[in-house]
């Protein structure tokens, strides 16, 4: 069985470079002269993909199957890479690969959250989604990552970044091509547009759906805020210590996706869900305090508490009502367009404040996340 999931990690991997957007907020400025505003219409491209694509991927997967739209999202990014390796000439374009590469993991998304819940023991689904969070980080984090290395020891330029994800993904097509996939069916009504909107009647799920929508903004955000913040802050280089800065969260979330599928062995997922948030908020009230040091420590903060906040959500939201699994994926997934909508507005307060400032939008999602981990505390008390 492990071995035949390792095609299912690299997927999710691939996912992880959709993330690379926040990290790419900040060199797309200084590449295209843009404003904070313009700069942050970046992550609207690629995310609003996940409000458009989720549901009708969702009701295309129940006739074609998982293993087929896996593949079709790899391909739909490999395109955009492919524009981005050989054709990357204007603004303009470099949007049509983030869309792309946008689709692409949207598709993915789709396809991979209900395959890893159809592997997992009972009771496990939270650790499991967990991991393959874990693996995806890995993909978030070669996005701040190879722009610098590239930089620094080949003085090479930060869109070298595009043919070795081409290549990346070429060989997670190539690793699930031949993987053989017994796909479970549902017992239940396949989701549609209308049962998803429908089961948004319910407060609980609503206040969920929500509170995926908010981290996503929130996680895009801070990523691509961090290098405008040192800049802003402390004078330092966007090329060289902002993404450094960048990649610190990002391997803050990849440690803490590792950790917690480990504590999730002995903690139950709600009251792990509350403690996440409060460190979270911790790690961003940090950046108020005018010291640099305090400063890098509260974004590698951050990092830890974001990091199992979506894995969470998803999958006790998906445990608290399972015979709805079809019309949650749906929903789930499509909030992820959030990251499409909260780094504009974090892009406007900027502009018209600092960007210290514009922290408070992350800051106010994660507020809204914490009460609803709060509840599902509470409901978990009563039970």
């Amino acid at each position: 069985m492990r071995l035949r999931t390792l095609p299912v990690f690299l997927a999710f991997i691939a996912m992880g470079f959709a993330d690379a957007v926040g990290p790419f907020v900040s060199l797309a400025k200084n590449e295209f002269q843009l404003s904070n505003t313009v700069a942050s219409l970046i992550p609207f491209v690629g995310f609003s993909m996940f409000g458009l694509l989720s549901v009708p991927v969702g009701v295309f997967q129940d006739k074609r199957g998982k293993k087929f739209v896996l593949m079709m999202g790899l391909l739909v990014a490999l395109l955009g890479l492919l524009n981005a390796s050989f054709l990357l000439n204007s603004f303009t374009g470099f949007l049509l690969t983030v869309l792309l590469v946008g689709a692409g993991a949207a598709i993915l998304q789709v396809a991979g959250n209900p395959i890893m819940r159809d592997v997992s023991d009972e009771g496990k689904y939270s650790r499991n989604l967990s991991l393959a969070q874990f693996a995806k980080a890995i993909g978030s984090l070669s996005g701040p990552m190879i722009p610098v290395i590239a930089a620094k020891y080949f003085g090479a330029n930060w869109k070298v970044i595009f043919p070795i994800y081409t290549v990346a993904m070429l060989i997670a097509i190539l690793a699930i091509a031949p993987l053989r996939v017994h796909e479970t069916q549902s017992e239940h009504k396949a989701a549609t547009l209308r049962s998803c909107l429908a089961l948004l009647r319910n407060g609980y799920v609503l206040a969920m759906v929500l509170a995926i929508f908010f981290y996503v903004g929130a996680e895009v955000s801070v990523s691509a805020g961090i290098p405008l913040y040192l800049k802003e802050r402390f004078d330092l280089d966007i090329n060289k210590v902002g993404l450094l800065g960048t990649g610190l969260f990002f391997t803050a979330l990849t440690i803490g996706r590792f950790s917690g599928g480990i504590i999730l062995n002995w903690m139950s997922p709600r009251k792990f869900f509350l403690a996440t948030c409060g460190v979270s908020i911790l790690g961003l009230l940090g950046l108020f305090l005018p010291n640099e040091t305090v400063a890098v420590a509260s974004f590698f903060l951050a990092g830890i508490g974001f990091a199992n906040i979506f894995p969470l959500v998803f999958s006790i939201a998906v445990d608290s009502l399972p015979q709805h699994t079809n019309e949650l994926s749906g929903l789930m997934v499509t909030a992820i367009v959030g990251g499409a909508f909260v780094p504009p507005l974090m892009g406007a307060v900027a502009d018209r404040s600092s960007v210290q400032l514009s922290f408070l939008v992350p800051l106010a999602a994660i507020l809204y996340i914490t009460w609803t981990a709060v509840m599902n505390r509470r409901v978990e008390a009563h039970a």
